[in-house]
């Protein structure tokens, strides 16, 4: 009986698939595919009869037949196959109404789960994604979702068979994969929690990063569970420090002392603990939670600096932290990640005490060793008090500074930092801006220098550059220490070279904060072109060729200065990027000066320095020298100097390059339209080059820009 129904059940599916896929090839736009469809589908019709008869049969010898038929069925000619089609037709609409239905009632249930899940209400989120389950079985999103309520109760093994139905709806549900891998952690399952994460970099390549965390969360917490195996194995067999280490512990977890009992007692436990036994033991004996949850100790912390014993309790703290953290990410990990301590290694790093705040700075560097230590910094510190503390840092010795400095550049080349500062900038400024204000003279160069060159390249991001740019403090900030560095290059050569790059970033953001601060900027880079130094040379070149446009006031004073010869110097002399911002001067002072354009005539007769630059492979030089050859042209009897060259070939192969900066185009035409202007027998050449096609082109880069 059993075996019939198996056998009635798997006929039943077949059928389900055959007649699918002949509607699907009844509605194929093939013709061929449509008409062998119809033909199979009458096959099937002229079956249905002999079929019934074998079915009728097979129950009257079991002798299960209930009632028999009323009527009898109609012969296989009178059955309509539009008619089956329609009825098929139907009862697939009415399945797809009803899943619409359910789809509706199965979001608003995982939305009342989701709300359950924020509250904390694990239970009643569990139980609403199970009623929307019942309308809706193969909603990945929800056996997801439920797996995740199961893991904060602590059910591991629903969470993982969720996840397992979930794959069954979409075998590519990084979702699930996460969890699971989560799921196999917690149960220590870790060779299959690493397998789960590395399937979600299979699926999906992008998530690289986070799926290194992952696994570096898998490695860390197997390195932890053998170091725990171990320490009680050492601790069972009577080593006297790990004894020692939880018997004062227990000593330690006694409330209500006087401060000097806790400080005294985690002075010798803090020398007891010198290898990874008696760290792992610090952390299964709850050494964390026994000093930080202690209302003596917090009390200490809190009005360090009233009394030398309480200042002793706190560096005592401070340094066990270091003797049990030190090369243990684990014991790392827990420290950080509560809350309270985390907030308060942040808070005793702007400490008044200065042992205290020395303290905690030397354990701020340790955790700061590792990826992980970095991490752990990044995600759960006050990172823009830190900041505050890390900058403050400056007024203390050439040592402390350059390694608080040097602490700063770390976090700052991590990803999330600086997602962090992006999105965080409106706070942290103040702090950079009061950098700015140093008094060069007091503070140590070298870490002034690591600082600025952090901001710098922080700066190199649009979103970060757009909101230093747009801060009046901060741009007058830079001027401001570049006026006091000023006054002694040579003491504050670095100083002066790390600031005009930061400078340089900021003259990127157009608009500038304003014209008066871009004309005071220009004049202090003019100033600087006096400079012996290369370096300088080229960075105040670099920052003046992007503030020199703001204002035909500062042009003059430029001239006045005699820039053109300078850079004129620099063409001649200087390597390809002091070219790229000697010959975009030049071009911004003959594009508006006459004077500028005679000069340049001057310095150069022949205009070979312009030339040359003309066969550069840097498209950047390359425009802004055909835009200045282009103002040249319009100083007498310079054109006619230069039928001898190949100037108009030269100009017009540029016109009607293909180069990706059409200023290139553009430049090298206008260049080209008033060569041929100033000296009509370039116009003839022109027309024997059929060069006047090239040029007309060249118009719709013209009306373009």
């Amino acid at each position: 009986m059993d075996a019939d129904r198996e056998k009635d059940l798997q006929k039943f599916l077949k059928n389900v698939d055959e007649i699918s896929n002949l509607i699907q090839e009844m509605n194929s736009d093939d013709p061929v595919v449509q008409q062998k469809a119809v033909l199979e589908t009458e096959k099937r019709l002229l079956l249905m009869e002999e079929d019934q008869e074998e079915d009728e049969c097979r129950t009257t010898l079991n002798k299960t037949m209930i009632s028999p038929p009323q009527t009898a069925m109609k012969s296989a000619e009178e059955i309509n196959s539009e008619a089956f089609l329609a009825s098929v037709e139907k009862d697939a609409k009415e399945r797809a109404k009803r899943r619409r239905e359910n789809k509706v009632l199965a979001d608003a249930l995982k939305e009342k789960g989701n709300e359950a899940f924020a509250e904390g209400n694990y239970e009643t989120a569990i139980l609403r994604y199970s009623e929307g389950l019942e309308k809706l079985k193969d909603m990945k999103v929800l056996y997801t979702n439920r797996a995740q309520a199961y893991m904060k109760l602590e059910d591991y093994e629903k969470a993982l068979v969720d996840c397992e139905w979930a794959l069954k709806c979409d075998e590519k549900c990084t979702k699930a994969y996460f969890h699971m891998g989560k799921a196999n952690l917690a149960l220590k399952n870790y060779s299959v929690s690493r397998e789960c994460y590395k399937k979600i970099l299979e699926i999906n390549p992008k998530l690289q990063t986070q799926v290194k965390d992952y696994l570096n969360q898998v490695d860390l917490q197997e390195k932890a569970d053998l170091q725990e195996k171990e320490a009680h194995e050492l601790l069972d067999s009577g080593k006297n420090t790990a004894v020692t280490t939880k018997n004062l512990l227990e000593t330690l977890s006694k409330p209500d002392q006087i401060p000097l009992f806790y400080a005294g007692g985690i002075e010798i436990l803090t020398e007891m603990i010198n290898e990874c036994t008696e760290q792992t033991l610090f952390r299964t004996h709850n050494g964390f939670s026994i000093i930080s949850d202690n209302e003596v100790i917090r009390r200490c912390f809190s009005t360090a600096g009233n009394d030398a014993v309480e200042e002793m309790v706190c560096v005592s703290v401070l340094k066990l932290w270091q003797a049990v953290c030190s090369g243990n990410e684990e014991n790392q990990r827990v420290l950080v990640m509560h809350h309270d301590r985390a907030r308060l290694l942040a808070a005793l790093l702007s400490s008044e005490v200065l042992a205290i705040r020395q303290q905690s700075f030397a354990l701020l560097l340790q955790l700061a060793q590792t990826e992980s230590g970095r991490s752990l910094i990044i995600n759960h510190l006050d990172l823009t008090r830190l900041l505050e503390a890390l900058v403050s840092f400056l007024d203390f010795s050439d040592k402390e500074a350059n390694t608080a400095m040097g602490l700063f550049t770390d976090l700052a080349l991590e990803e999330r930092f600086q997602v962090w500062f992006q999105a965080n900038l409106p706070g942290v400024l103040p702090a950079l801006t009061g950098v700015l204000k140093t008094d060069p003279k007091v503070s140590s160069s070298s870490a002034l220098c690591q600082c600025i060159t952090v901001m710098g390249n922080l700066s190199a991001e649009p979103t970060t550059r757009r909101h230093m740019a747009a801060c009046e403090e901060f741009g007058d900030g830079c001027l401001s220490l570049l006026a006091r560095c000023e006054e002694d290059v040579d003491l504050f050569r670095e100083v002066i070279y790390t600031l005009l790059g930061l400078m340089m970033n900021l003259c990127l953001q157009a608009p500038f904060v304003s014209e008066v601060w871009a004309v005071e900027v220009s004049r202090r880079c003019l100033s600087l072109l006096n400079s012996q130094d290369g370096g300088i040379l080229t960075r105040a070149a670099g920052v003046l060729s992007r503030t020199l446009s703001s204002s035909l006031k500062i042009v003059e004073e430029a001239l006045r200065a005699g820039v053109v010869k300078k850079m004129m110097k620099f063409l001649k002399t200087g390597g390809e990027t002091a070219s790229r911002y000697a010959i975009k001067i030049l071009a911004i002072c003959t594009n508006s000066y006459h004077e500028a354009r005679e000069e340049v005539i001057r310095l150069d007769k022949k205009l070979s320095v312009m030339m040359k630059l003309l066969s550069s492979e840097d498209e950047v030089l390359v425009g802004n020298a055909a835009l200045c050859l282009g103002n040249c042209m319009e100083v007498p009897n310079v054109a006619s100097s230069l039928l001898k060259t190949d100037v108009l070939q030269v100009l017009l192969k540029l016109a009607g390059s293909d180069t990706q900066k059409t200023a290139v185009q553009v430049n090298a035409g206008i260049a080209l339209g008033k060569l041929c202007t100033a000296e009509p027998r370039f116009a003839a050449q022109l027309r024997k080059l059929h060069g006047l096609e090239i040029l007309n082109s060249t118009m719709k880069y013209v009306s373009d820009s």
